[in-house]
């Protein structure tokens, strides 16, 4: 019998939304990425200069817009479209400017408690593959599927790079690799939903691994759990 929820959590560029987006797929579910809803929270923040330390502004700024996440309406190599008051803005919460700041607008409780409302309601559904780094511990911890994905820095760093040079972008593999560290950093010490593998989490590590070949085990561990 498959679960009606699936839980992917892991760090930042493990490959989280597109090894999801591609699981909901195969099993016709919905796909939610939840380090989307805060990346666009935090693109609303700059958008409006909202400090992104400014815990009262952004708590406000994250009860007042309107964020949608669904599935691709563009054929750009998009895993999902995401609408910020209606307009969007699926490859502007990508950039260089959203990754420095899009931890520490997710640190703040109420924006947290703003997206977790939304988050819940969606999953309460069923039939849901939802990705972010607390899904499985806070938002979905009665998930009946948890796996926690998860590859080397240096790894990460190579497919970011890569991801951005598809796009046309250029950046330093060294400045990359710095940012997802401190990423890691941040998002794995901040007090309120922390960065963990819930404790009845699968481990799936991807080094060296392609996306297909990262898709199969991580739906060899969903149907192995499906038949316990």
């Amino acid at each position: 019998m498959r679960p009606r929820t699936i839980a992917i959590d892991g760090p930042a560029g493990a490959g989280k939304s597109t090894i999801g987006a591609l699981v909901a797929e195969r099993l016709g579910y919905l796909f939610l990425d939840t380090g989307a809803m805060y990346r666009a929270v935090a693109l609303a923040a700059l958008d409006r200069g909202v400090d992104p330390d400014a815990a009262p502004a952004l708590e406000k700024l994250a009860q007042e817009i309107r964020i949608t996440i669904g599935p691709p309406t563009v054929r750009d190599g998009r895993a999902y479209t995401v609408l910020l008051d209606g307009k969007d803005v699926t490859w502007e919460i990508r950039d260089a400017r959203i990754d420095r700041v899009v931890s520490q607008v997710a640190r703040v409780p109420g924006v947290r408690e703003a997206m977790l409302e939304q988050q819940r309601g969606l999953a309460a559904r069923g039939r849901v593959v939802m990705v972010g780094r607390d899904i499985g511990t806070v938002v979905l911890p009665d998930a009946e599927r948890k796996i926690f994905l998860t590859a080397s820095a240096a790894e990460r760093a190579r497919r970011r790079e890569e991801e951005l040079a598809a796009r046309g972008e250029q950046r330093p593999r060294q400045e990359l690799l710095h940012e997802i560290l401190r990423r890691d950093q941040l998002d794995s010490e901040r007090p309120v939903a922390p960065l963990r593998a819930a404790d009845d989490a699968i481990v799936v590590e991807t080094d060296g691994q392609s996306v297909g070949q990262a898709l199969d085990r991580v739906l060899s561990v969903i149907a192995r759990s499906s038949q316990r």
